[in-house]
């Protein structure tokens, strides 16, 4: 049986060249006039990812 990576996963994770896992930073959908520009610019950013739980999600996606 062929390993599918879970589609939710590949969405919102990134695995870099050196293995780190990158996150898009929450709460940027609405709401958004009221947080000063320093914050906006910030939320633009991808994060990384806990280190204590990375493997977790690289176990579950074999292929990115």
């Amino acid at each position: 049986m062929k390993l599918k990576t879970p589609k939710s996963l590949s969405k919102r994770f990134k695995v870099t060249k050196k293995g780190k896992v990158l996150i898009r930073k929450g709460g940027q959908d609405h709401f958004n006039a009221r947080e000063s520009g320093n914050v906006t610019r910030t939320k633009r950013r991808d994060i990384t990812f806990s280190e204590h739980h990375a493997p977790n999600v690289k176990k579950l996606m074999p292929w990115n």
